[in-house]
């Protein structure tokens, strides 16, 4: 046991070695922060005696993964080109005073984590730890009804914050009238909802939600009217009054384009239409010759005695097809009377 002792002594006086002439004076352990706003944490120290050329000062980021630098003060210099370029600074202008506090700017939710404080002047070392907490504050908080406003019904106030850190609570008031929640509403802190039964007029007015975390708060407000029944009976039946009217107005309309479509289909056939029991109509050469055929056979069996009283007009006259017979006429021509006619064999002669 009494080797030991020299053993003891030498670890004493280390230790004593290592902590001599530094003492940090901080108590802050934790500060939460929003995005965007400047945040300081705190490292103040005394040195004894006091020396200010030997310090050093070195702020690191301790990530699960490891340290990273965040700022550094030695001999005089400052050394800030880390993660946090042109954000962060020494809340004093010589730390080495025995303020090593820094100042960081315009916050973000990655800064959030446990910052270390590490006083040096060899061969003592002391350290400090803040845990940074950078949360969001509720934005775009938006409200709205949800149900029918109508005197005996359920009501239900909305109200949602779309952006914002957790824990985001909700409150509601009433800002016109009484400026009192009607006693039948029922308001839930953690949703945001504010139902509201049994409805009546008297809960009319102007509604306000506000929504809040650690960090900073947001509103909104609706307007909340409580009216009479709607005469339903009414407006069922001119609901079905009006389909009936439609409903009729579209048959209308089909009837009348079949209707259409139907006439024009049938006007169409009949002027196209041709009757098969009736020959088509010989052309005009072919009507020619044939009549001017039938007078040269008959010519033929006529002698030049005969011939006198025969006018050559007749074989002139050639039959159109505008040719128009009357009623009581056929395809075949009647003989024609005269009145001093006599027949020479196949032949009237006049």
């Amino acid at each position: 046991m009494a080797s030991l002792l020299p053993l003891l002594w030498a670890v004493t006086f280390l230790c004593a070695d290592l902590t001599e002439g530094i003492t940090i004076t901080t108590e802050q352990k934790s500060i939460t922060k929003a995005q965007g706003d400047k945040v300081t944490l705190l490292c103040t120290y005394t040195l004894t005696p006091p020396d200010e050329d030997t310090v050093e000062i070195e702020w690191s980021l301790l990530p699960p993964k490891g340290e990273e630098p965040v700022i550094i003060y030695n001999v005089g210099k400052v050394y800030d080109t880390y993660r946090m370029v042109g954000r962060v600074q020494f809340a004093k202008q010589n730390p080495a005073s025995g303020n090593a506090s820094i100042d960081i700017l315009n916050l973000k939710t990655e800064d959030d984590g446990l910052y270390q404080c590490k006083v040096k002047k060899l061969p003592s070392v002391q350290t400090h730890r803040v845990h940074l907490i950078v949360l969001e504050k509720p934005m775009k908080t938006k409200c709205h009804v949800e149900g029918s406003q109508e005197i005996g019904s359920d009501v239900t106030l909305k109200c949602k914050s779309q952006e914002g850190s957790p824990t985001i609570l909700y409150s509601w008031k009433k800002t016109t009238g009484s400026q009192e929640l009607p006693a039948t509403a029922l308001p839930d802190d953690n949703t945001g909802d504010l139902f509201v039964k049994n409805a009546s007029q008297t809960y009319s007015g102007t509604y306000t939600c506000l929504a809040y975390n650690k960090v900073g708060r947001d509103g909104c407000s609706v307007i909340l009217t409580i009216t009479p029944p709607i005469d339903r009976a009414g407006t069922i039946a001119g609901a079905v009054i009006g389909t009936l009217l439609a409903l009729g107005l579209v048959a209308f309309f089909i009837f009348y384009y079949y209707k259409k479509r139907r006439d024009t289909k049938y006007e169409k056939e009949v002027h196209h239409d041709i009757r098969e029991d009736v020959p088509p109509p010989k052309s005009r050469a072919s009507t020619a010759r044939s009549y001017i055929g039938s007078n040269r056979s008959s010519l033929g069996s006529m002698s030049p005695s005969n011939m006198d009283g025969f006018t050559k007009t007749q074989y002139n006259k050639v039959p159109s097809e505008d040719f128009e017979r009357t009623p009581s006429q056929n395809q075949y021509f009647d003989p024609p009377k005269y009145e001093n006619a006599c027949r020479m064999g196949d032949i009237t002669v006049v």
